[in-house]
């Protein structure tokens, strides 16, 4: 690997650092040989990556710390958290030179603990393990993670005694919303040289704009507002989109109560935790701009330093208003394409939309998997559709508009923009579970046919699938929910 620790020299009063406390006979859990690849991993580190993850063996360039941060939790100031688990052990550089944060999950106490034990139990690590990596292949923005271990010596206490496990997971940056709020809080001294810190490592392109942190909000905006967009189009619901879960580069960060939807219920909650229903799948978009309101608050004492460029304060604050105004058309525009390929009808036709919304509403008021149902269409599998509709006349009056928008378009764009978007495989909770169960046996192959199920999903891979993974559970067989706990 080779190692580039930008935020290490920052002001040591934004991390601390310290040691991995390494898991008691570790076991292999799963590698990402691909993504070692694309960060340079050399073989031997490759071969020895079970003690890298363990901390015993780390690259003599690492350098752990863990993040100070604060944030608002279900939409109320928690003050300062940070990183009660997990410690950035580096920046590698990839293939392409891109920047690429290393962090280690489930290390033990840093300072940032609060009332945590510093761990992460094995269900939660492989939830994360394989969510990232659902969601790269299905092309949303995300984190991902190289690789897991766990060990059945060092037992952790959750609704039960669980075996221990570390996740080394990577992401373009683990600077969360909640950074600002915590140094404009405790440490505003040191708000110029953070935002200089990101706009220099995350958005070099706006150093050279009339006002640089104005240009960063923009593009700090627009990134979140695909990544939501990107979240909707797949059924992904995140279940806890706190400020501290939300990064600056607009990347999937910490999979907790998260799921992808089945059946199609916009006021889907997957987080048991969320009593209010905060989080749910059709708030998403709203909490997402909720959350930058908040970041772009903190920003309001740059105006006076030259990465604002303002003539006053109100002046900034207002056109770091304007900017956010620029949310909504973002997303909606993100969201609007995207249903368009999963439809498969022509973006530049007014009626594409209206179609779209009409077929949710039929998944919505049937109880269709959403994602099936999806595959179904691009398959062109009408009758099977129309066969799980009670309401026939419904299906058949969209079916009628959505065939006499696509008479005159390409056919064979729309349906390669349908096969490129509507995924076969997505990591169905029961899914997950089962692989959890066995893995607590230590029988981890089916941690491995998940992940190579979900590294091609929108092939089929009838060699490895199971009945399963193509259907929710059946209704009479309770939902898969899990919570914060992990």
């Amino acid at each position: 690997m080779q190692f580039d620790n930008r935020y290490a020299t920052l002001s040591p009063k934004l991390f601390h650092k310290q040691a991995v406390e390494s898991l008691p006979k570790p076991k292999a859990g799963h590698f990402n040989h691909a993504l070692a690849e694309q960060l340079q991993w050399t073989e031997a580190e490759q071969a020895d990556w079970v003690n890298i993850i363990n901390g015993t063996n780390l690259p003599n360039e690492a350098d752990p710390l863990a993040m100070v941060y604060a944030g608002h939790q279900f939409g109320q100031w928690a003050g300062q958290l940070g990183d009660g688990r997990g410690l950035l052990i580096g920046q590698a550089l990839d293939q392409n030179q891109k920047l690429t944060d290393l962090h280690l999950k489930g290390i033990g106490l840093t300072p940032y603990s609060r009332m945590g034990d510093g761990r992460a139990v094995l269900r939660s690590v492989i939830r994360e393990y394989l969510a990232g990596h659902a969601l790269h292949h299905l092309h949303v923005p995300s984190s991902n993670a190289l690789g897991f271990i766990y060990s059945h010596e060092l037992q952790i206490r959750r609704e039960q005694f669980e075996p221990s496990a570390i996740l080394l997971r990577t992401s373009d940056s683990h600077i969360r919303l909640g950074h600002f709020e915590w140094i404009n809080q405790y440490q505003p001294d040191l708000l110029q040289e953070f935002a200089q810190h990101c706009l220099e490592n995350y958005y070099p392109d706006c150093l050279n704009a009339e006002s640089p942190i104005l240009a960063m909000a923009k593009q700090v905006i627009d990134r979140t507002a695909y990544m939501i967009a990107g979240w909707q189009l797949v059924g992904f619901a995140h279940g806890v989109m706190n400020t501290d879960n939300l990064n600056i580069t607009g990347s999937t960060l910490d999979f907790g109560p998260y799921g992808f939807m089945e059946r199609f219920r916009p006021n889907w909650i997957n987080n048991h935790s969320d009593n209010q229903g905060r989080y749910t799948y059709q708030n998403q978009p709203s909490i997402a701009h909720w959350n930058l309101w908040v970041w772009l608050n903190n920003l309001i004492p740059l105006a006076n330093t030259e990465l604002a460029n303002a003539q006053d304060k109100e002046q900034f604050k207002a056109d770091l208003a304007t900017c956010l105004e620029d949310f909504e058309p973002a997303f909606l525009n993100y969201y609007r394409s995207g249903l368009a390929k999963k439809m498969g009808l022509p973006q530049d036709d007014d009626r594409c939309f209206d179609c779209g919304m009409a077929f949710l509403r039929i998944l919505q008021a049937e109880q269709l998997d959403y994602t099936s149902s999806f595959r179904r269409l691009t398959d062109h599998a009408y009758t099977a559709l129309r066969d799980d509709c009670i309401d026939t006349r419904a299906f058949d009056d969209c079916l009628s508009i959505y065939q006499a928008i696509r008479k005159d378009a390409d056919q064979n764009s729309l349906q390669l923009n349908m096969q490129q978007h509507n995924p076969i495989y997505i990591l169905r909770n029961h899914m997950a579970q089962r692989a959890i169960e066995l893995a607590e046996k230590d029988d981890l192959s089916e941690v491995e046919r998940l992940f190579t199920l979900l590294s091609n999903p929108f092939e089929k891979q009838a060699e490895i699938e199971r009945a399963e993974d193509l259907a929710p559970l059946p209704s009479d067989q309770p939902e898969v929910m899990v919570s914060c706990s992990s």
